[in-house]
């Protein structure tokens, strides 16, 4: 009896261990980040993802869910894929062939909500806003008059230039004097900062498991409104997306039955992040990521860099640098990475590293290693910076109060 060879040989490969560093890497850059033990551990374990067990879990991801987007809508929705999916999911089930989106662009995030729109065949008014800036009441209040949306798409936090929607409640309340439906990214903002879903009168909120809750990446979370599930749910035509279909995820999320295999592993960990987030409370978390940013914002100006937002608009949970000139990103991010095992992020063609402010990135440990390593690294590069300076002011601000923003 002959065998058959296969044409295609074996690769020779070699094992993870061989390829991480020794040292692990502190991720500080804008997401993934850090997860606690809790969390490591529950990705570990796989059950049936139709039992009674998973039902509980599932049931309880819910609870916990609705407390972190303050709402009491029903329908809160676990995604399998990253906070992009959660996004589609959003968009594609609200949008589609003929309907008006005006979506509010002020950086790479807004804009990937308004070309979901047109690709779901929207008709999509952009409403531009200048690198750096949050769009003016009166020009949201102008474009909501000129264009009638059905729906309005905006980022909390533009993730990609650092830059915070501080007005997000008032633009959410002209949305909805209008008759839009308002759909939010709030990927790097849920649980870093405060988002009142119900009392803000947001209809859609989408956020990634691998920034602020500090979960692992690939596993996300959605809530809509119930007057965006009744539009979900009394559409004329099937959406194109199968697996983000709201309708058919329902069967799984909320009657314990059978959309498709679920990340077993990954809804076990988003478990212990919520309950995480819940055990220390909102409240806290939010004073605890505004003084440790604030430090660490103190902190990066004493050594002589300036930060790339503007105060008013500045985010919290990632932190923008302006290179100095003659130094790109990547020197800074590769050096910082190869010398002093801390993971930091360039900016889709920006000139500024960012670093993270999300949850577990948020201790004050980790601020003290990551501001010495991007001083030491900007010494290394030839850049003039005043590293004592630097870690002075972060333990000045770390040691007093944060301010209210």
């Amino acid at each position: 009896m002959s065998t058959s060879v296969t044409s295609i040989p074996c690769p020779d490969v070699v094992s993870l261990d061989a390829i991480l560093p020794e040292e692990p890497l502190l991720m500080m850059g804008a997401g993934p980040v850090p997860i606690p033990a809790a969390v490591a551990k529950a990705n570990t374990i796989v059950i049936n993802h139709l039992g009674a067990t998973m039902a509980k879990v599932i049931g309880q991801v819910k609870e916990m869910a609705r407390y972190v987007f303050q709402t009491r809508s029903k329908w809160v929705l676990g995604v399998a894929g990253p906070g992009s999916a959660a996004m589609e999911m959003a968009i594609s089930n609200l949008a589609w062939s003929g309907t008006r989106v005006l979506s509010i662009k002020n950086g790479f995030f807004s804009a990937r909500m308004a070309e979901m729109a047109q690709r779901c065949g929207a008709d999509v008014a952009v409403l531009e806003v200048p690198d750096g800036a949050v769009a003016s009441l009166d020009d949201v209040s102008a474009a909501l008059a000129r264009e009638r949306p059905e729906i309005v798409t905006i980022v909390q936090g533009e993730t990609s230039n650092t830059v915070w929607n501080h007005q997000l409640k008032d633009i959410a309340a002209l949305a909805k004097a209008a008759g839009a439906l308002v759909v939010v990214d709030a990927v790097c903002t849920l649980s870093t900062m405060p988002l009142e879903m119900d009392a803000w009168g947001i209809d859609a909120v989408i956020t990634g498991g691998q920034k602020g809750l500090s979960s692992i990446p690939g596993v996300s979370l959605i809530a809509f409104s119930d007057a965006a599930w009744q539009r979900v749910k009394t559409r004329e035509r099937v959406g194109a997306h199968w697996c983000l279909d709201a309708s058919l995820a329902e069967n799984f999320w909320h009657n314990a039955g059978y959309h498709y295999t679920a990340p077993v592993s990954g809804v076990l960990a988003l478990h212990e992040a919520l309950r995480l987030v819940c055990a220390e409370t909102l409240e806290k978390r939010f004073a605890r990521h505004l003084k440790c940013s604030l430090a660490l914002q103190a902190g990066i100006s004493a050594l002589g860099l300036a930060l790339y937002a503007p105060e008013p608009c500045r985010l919290n949970s990632v932190v923008g640098i302006q290179m100095p000139d003659g130094f790109s990103p990547n020197d800074v991010c590769g050096h910082i990475s190869r010398h002093h095992q801390v993971e930091i992020s360039g900016s889709f063609g920006l000139p500024i590293v960012r670093i993270g402010q999300m949850g577990e990135q948020c201790r004050e440990h980790n601020l003290f290693r990551t501001l010495h390593a991007l001083g030491r690294t900007m010494v290394d590069l030839g850049v003039g910076v005043d590293l004592p300076a630097g870690v002075a002011a972060l333990e000045q601000s770390l040691s007093g109060s944060a301010r209210a923003r």
